[in-house]
């Protein structure tokens, strides 16, 4: 009886070991996102915070992520004219592009890891912003460090997906020089730190 007792909690504890799971925040302070946007013309860049971000390791595999971040910190890093940059940063917040007042929050929720290969994770998920959701598959390295897991991912997203329009030449005939390219990048560098 008592061995059949230990052999039962011994299966248990196994069956928890095979299915360990840990849990990983995001350090906003060390997190950082940078965006990119190209015209005809030229490019602007900037960052714009995370407001939140977790995710789930299971068996050394990602299985659950949610990242949040805030709209309303969006910034211009490349113009140095203070009216200059205002501007531009206040035509992105608006309606015209994002529209931060009725859409603060920006969001990526992932659905499963899809490949693993050679230090590269691709997951893939849905992306909500502006109130539109699309799905989308990640490119990511994450690797271990003394302050926690550090997750790198470069992404291009084809804005018009999420009805930015303006200034876009898919929508809009004689925009000349004005035009503005459909897909802008994101870069994150983000310090995840276990629970």
């Amino acid at each position: 009886m008592k061995k059949n007792i230990i052999l039962s909690i011994v299966i248990v504890l196994a069956g928890l070991m095979a299915n360990a799971q840990t849990k990983y925040k995001a350090d906003l302070t060390n997190s950082k996102i940078t965006w990119l946007g190209k015209k005809i013309t030229g490019e602007h860049n900037g960052t714009i915070n995370l407001s939140d971000g977790e995710y789930i390791v299971t068996n050394n595999k990602l299985s659950k992520a949610v990242f949040k971040i805030d709209m309303k910190s969006i910034k211009d890093l490349d113009l140095t004219d203070e009216g200059y940059k205002a501007k531009l940063e206040g035509h992105l917040k608006s309606d015209d592009f994002f529209g931060v007042e009725k859409f603060p929050t920006a969001s990526f929720v992932m659905d499963k890891t899809i490949l693993i290969q050679k230090g590269t994770t691709f997951i893939s998920g849905n992306i909500t912003i502006k109130g539109v959701t699309q799905p989308i598959v990640i490119k990511t390295v994450i690797t271990e460090t003394p302050e926690g897991q550090r997750i790198y991912a470069n992404i291009t997203i084809d804005r018009t997906k999420f009805n930015l329009k303006y200034g876009s030449g898919s929508f809009f005939d004689n925009l000349g020089d004005k035009t503005i390219y459909d897909d802008f990048n994101i870069s994150l560098n983000l310090l995840m730190k276990k629970q």
